[in-house]
């Protein structure tokens, strides 16, 4: 029998990399596996050394209905960043209610509840990490940042960015030092 299991902090693709491997080098069939997500054979599997797997690489299994949307918002919120420029075709609310199939009160209601902070200062932080990152790529100046981001204009950003690192975007830029925060341990 095949069930999906939910996973904590499943932020990237190296993430699924190693669950990948590990799964494979401990004779864990896998069905198919996504950010937050892997479908396994169940009728041989041994739970508790599956769960002790993914503790030994930073997971851990996901039981509650509230935890399972929240990794489900977050999963996607990265997903929104991992291409750039970010390109919602509509509001934040409504892209989630769409990708989860929940109304967005219920959504908002729940992440608020389990992170203790809304779904709008989560994604804020998430693109402020990848200010970061692009801030080390040195690849674009930070007006090409702003729009990658989806920023109106850069003062949005270097407000934004001021107000979560109490630094400029060019005190930052100009320290060249990795203040990043990996995508699992934003919150």
């Amino acid at each position: 029998m095949v069930k999906d299991f939910y996973i904590k902090n499943m932020v990237c693709d190296r993430c699924i990399k190693v669950l990948k491997d590990e799964l494979n080098a401990n004779n864990i069939e896998l069905h198919q596996i996504e950010l937050g997500r892997l479908r396994l054979d169940i009728d041989d599997l041994d739970l508790d050394k599956f769960e002790t797997l993914l503790k030994e690489n930073g997971f851990s299994l996901i039981g509650s209905t509230e935890e399972k949307l929240t990794e489900k918002v977050k999963v996607e919120l990265i997903k929104t960043m991992q291409e750039l420029p970010i390109q919602l075709d509509k509001k934040l609310s409504e892209h989630l209610v769409d990708a989860l199939g929940h109304e967005y009160s219920k959504i908002s209601k729940v992440f608020s509840f389990t992170q203790g902070v809304t779904i709008e200062k989560y994604f804020i932080k998430l693109k402020i990490e990848k200010v970061k990152e692009l801030i080390q790529a040195n690849e674009h100046n930070f007006t090409e940042m702003a729009q990658l981001l989806d920023y109106s204009h850069i003062n949005h950003l270097s407000g934004q960015f001021k107000s979560e690192t109490g630094m400029s975007l060019s005190t930052y830029k100009s320290q060249q030092k990795n203040f990043r925060n990996s995508l699992d341990k934003i919150m």
